[in-house]
């Protein structure tokens, strides 16, 4: 099976007036994204933001469960924060990994998607790393988007008046176990 890393872009996202936008970094998502990944065996998740302050935040997060008072107290955190990487863009991202397949996400099939079966398929041949790209805000901008080998489809509401609004912290955690789980 591929690696898959992971990646949270704050900019460029798109706010609800479809304008480009920069998000905020949270706790949350630093923290209940990288467990996730962790169970699911992503090898690295990357934070991406380009405001030097946002950074140093979410490094500080990572410190307190890595080698903090946090790592002392919950040491099951420690593993799933050690994979976390914080970087300004994702040029950077995409330096490190060395020429990944992205693949984005988001809450609308934009154009081809492709389904959960195929992208498991994808993972067991052999290929270069997936980059998988998530969006904050109203979802990734579309020069983001344009980078991408393809685009996963989108996860589906089961109730009739199609309310579809999930946290990424949640639908990534589906995302995950659709792609990486032992079928």
């Amino acid at each position: 099976m591929r690696a898959v890393a992971i990646a949270l872009v704050h900019y460029p996202v798109l706010d609800r007036g479809q304008g480009v936008v920069t998000t905020a970094i949270t706790n949350l998502d630093l923290h209940d994204i990288a467990r996730s990944a962790h169970t699911y065996g992503v090898t690295q998740y990357f934070v991406v933001h380009p405001i030097a302050a946002q950074r140093e935040l979410a490094s500080r997060v990572q410190s307190h469960w890595t080698t903090g008072s946090g790592a002392r107290r919950i040491p099951d955190r420690s593993p799933a924060l050690a994979i976390l990487r914080i970087v300004p863009a994702l040029a950077d991202v995409l330096a490190e990994l060395d020429g990944p397949e992205v693949w984005v996400t988001s809450a609308e099939a934009r154009g081809a998607v492709l389904d959960y079966p195929s992208a498991r398929s994808r993972l067991a041949e052999d290929g270069p790393p997936v980059l998988l790209l998530f969006g904050t805000g109203w979802g990734l901008a579309p020069e983001v988007c344009r980078q991408a080998a393809f685009q996963l489809a989108p996860i589906r509401s089961p109730r009739a008046d199609g309310y579809n609004h999930l946290s990424v912290r949640a639908a990534a955690a589906i995302i995950f176990d659709r792609l990486l789980a032992p079928r």
